[in-house]
């Protein structure tokens, strides 16, 4: 969905997109970030982020940037069933141990949705950004 949207998002942002990491030999084309948004952080992405596996340069960044010093904030998205999973609370007290601020719960956090009632067009956007400020 995105690919077909790459001049309009590099146009918003006024830096090229990236999606992969870069090979040997190309440039990273990005400033230095000034804070990091995971979202929506399901719980796969969690899981994988906590236990280092970072194979994905939206896993990678955040992961390495948490250790560079930058603000790093992540809204998850999930059920209270996939929720429940043993890992998931233990990926997401990892995260938070890192410095990574999850915002999961509370007047200002993500409450997971029930079980096959998960809507993405109600994702509290504007929650996830606020807490960028």
């Amino acid at each position: 969905w995105w690919e077909g949207r790459l001049g309009e998002l590099e146009e918003l942002t006024g830096h090229p997109v990236r999606w992969r990491y870069t090979r040997p030999g190309e440039s990273g084309g990005l400033p230095p970030a000034d804070a990091m948004l995971v979202a929506p952080l399901t719980t796969t992405s969690a899981c994988r982020w906590a236990a280092g596996i970072t194979d994905t340069l939206s896993l990678g960044l955040p992961a390495e940037g948490v250790h560079l010093g930058v603000p790093v904030v992540t809204m998850p998205f999930w059920s209270t069933a996939l929720g429940a999973q043993p890992a998931v609370p233990r990926a997401v007290a990892c995260l938070r141990e890192q410095g990574v601020r999850v915002l999961l719960g509370g007047p200002d956090g993500y409450e997971p949705h029930p079980p096959r009632t998960g809507d993405a067009a109600t994702f509290p956007w504007e929650r996830a950004l606020a807490a960028l400020s």
